[in-house]
């Protein structure tokens, strides 16, 4: 078996939201609750991934992809974790076929992120994560910030 890493293309939008959706459903979501979050989620994409804000890369078994992982740099006020630059890496759309699972692909996908960041000069970056990808990202030195989160209806 040899994987390749590619680039996210703009023929990758169904099947970046195919992730997002599942990935979602594997925390404990119905995908017809899903189902509206992703809708949106495509229309909003789209534009992103003509302009490349929306970049990332898929690992591909055969030309067959297995995993993928979104990458965007996003505009933020400087910070305490970023006090010189108004800039931090936002990580998404993590997934990994199940049958693929456990065999160091995330943490590939992981890395490449984590060059690009570094090639763009950024030197923050945030994620949000399920709880099952959570033991990963902490064996890769990622730790919890102090977010909290309202939802107004």
């Amino acid at each position: 078996m040899t994987i390749t890493a590619r680039a996210v293309a703009k023929h990758d939008l169904k099947l970046i939201c195919e992730h997002r959706e599942r990935m979602f459903a594997e925390s404990g979501r119905t995908r017809e609750a899903l189902r509206p979050m992703t809708v949106a989620f495509e229309r909003w994409l789209s534009p992103l991934l003509d302009d490349g804000s929306y970049f990332g890369w898929m690992l591909e078994d055969a030309g067959v992809v297995i995993a993928g992982l979104g990458m965007m740099v996003i505009d933020w006020p400087p910070h305490p974790s970023h006090p010189a630059d108004h800039r931090r890496a936002y990580i998404l759309n993590v997934f990994v076929e199940p049958e693929h699972r456990r065999r160091g692909l995330a943490r590939r996908l992981m890395a490449l992120a984590e060059e690009r960041a570094r090639e763009l000069g950024v030197g923050y970056a945030l994620l949000h994560s399920t709880r099952q990808g959570r033991p990963l990202y902490e064996s890769l030195g990622w730790g919890p910030t102090s977010e909290m989160a309202i939802r107004w209806e």
